[in-house]
């Protein structure tokens, strides 16, 4: 896609994986192989296919550079925004600058990426908008840290629950924990959670890099509908959340933006708004599919784990689908 719109330099040192057998998955601390013929679980384009181990923020940073090169107008540190006569031909968008001056842009078309916690949503009556969510029952304890991934990206379900390590770049890395939604950041020191990634993975990590944040995130799909009201057009988390198991957030965000684009590009260059007119409905069938997708790999990848969650008739199906996925033991894996 990103190649298609001239961007794909974005991407450049970043768009092959670490392996041609996908992430490694380790079960109860052994290595297990992928079947290549399906879907890798933890590609973030959610459709197979080549995919890029590229950090967001270094995504971001680097579509910006692109956009202000070739001539983007981008204004920075803009505060108290709000939107006004949505339902109208000509919105308008008010803030203040980095200055605290009062600004206020007149648009044909506003596109909400504000995320979740932001104004856009709010700008669709309460007796539009809809919502639909489904809460997985757990969290993670997700955690920056000041150490390189080696491999990009390790998965693992263990009995004391799921874990990984994915890159954040050369320096970098966050790991994931499941924990209960109960849990607070202070019921996990450093110590903890290295001693906890290591008993989950079945082995010793190094390095162990300075953990520079920690943030416990319950796990759950969102969808709100519709994703456009009059001349607004919402994108990204401003219009659904999907488990990080997926990692399918930036792909889905990355999505709409495609598809609002090639249809703010047939009405400015063919007066047709059909594009616009479907905007919502397209990309809520596609975000219902990876939402789909994103529920059944998470409940097997945590089910398959520890049971004091679902139980142990739902980690034996779940362990029975996983295997499924998997290449089978050998012979020696077997008898060990």
């Amino acid at each position: 896609m990103l190649n298609e719109w001239g961007v794909g330099e974005a991407v450049e040192g970043y768009s092959h994986r670490d392996s041609d057998t996908g992430i490694p998955l380790l079960i109860d601390g052994e290595m297990r192989q992928w079947r290549m013929a399906d879907d890798e679980v933890g590609a973030d384009d959610g459709d197979g296919g080549d995919g890029a181990y590229c950090p967001q923020q270094i995504l971001v940073r680097n579509l910006i550079r692109i956009f202000l090169r070739d001539g983007g107008d981008l204004r920075f540190a803009a505060e108290d925004v709000s939107l006004h006569g949505v339902d109208t031909d000509h919105p308008l968008v008010r803030y203040r600058d980095a200055n605290g001056s009062a600004q206020s842009v007149s648009w044909d078309v506003v596109a909400g990426a504000d995320g979740y916690r932001g104004i856009s949503r709010t700008a669709i009556p309460d007796d539009v908008l809809t919502c639909s969510t489904h809460e997985f029952g757990y969290a993670w304890l997700t955690v920056m840290t000041e150490a390189p991934a080696n491999p990009l990206g390790v998965l693992a379900v263990h009995s004391r629950g799921f874990a990984a390590q994915i890159t954040r770049g050369p320096n970098a890395s966050r790991l994931y924990l499941q924990c209960p939604l109960t849990d607070s950041v202070e019921q996990w020191p450093d110590e903890r959670v290295w001693k906890e990634l290591e008993a989950r993975f079945g082995r010793s990590v190094a390095p162990k890099g300075p953990i520079t944040s920690k943030q416990a995130v319950p796990l759950r799909g969102v969808v709100f509908s519709p994703m456009s009201h009059g001349r607004l057009y919402r994108l990204g988390d401003a219009a659904h959340l999907i488990s990080p198991m997926s990692a399918q957030g930036m792909s889905l965000a990355l999505h709409d933006a495609d598809v609002l684009a090639r249809a703010i590009i047939q009405q400015v260059e063919g007066h047709d708004s059909s594009l616009l007119d479907s905007y919502s409905d397209t990309c809520l069938n596609h975000i219902w599919k990876r939402q789909a997708s994103a529920v059944l790999t998470t409940q097997m990848m945590h089910d398959s784990g520890d049971a004091t969650y679902e139980g142990d008739f739902r980690k034996q199906i779940a362990r029975k689908n996983l295997e499924a996925m998997l290449e089978p033991l050998t012979a020696h894996q077997q008898v060990a």
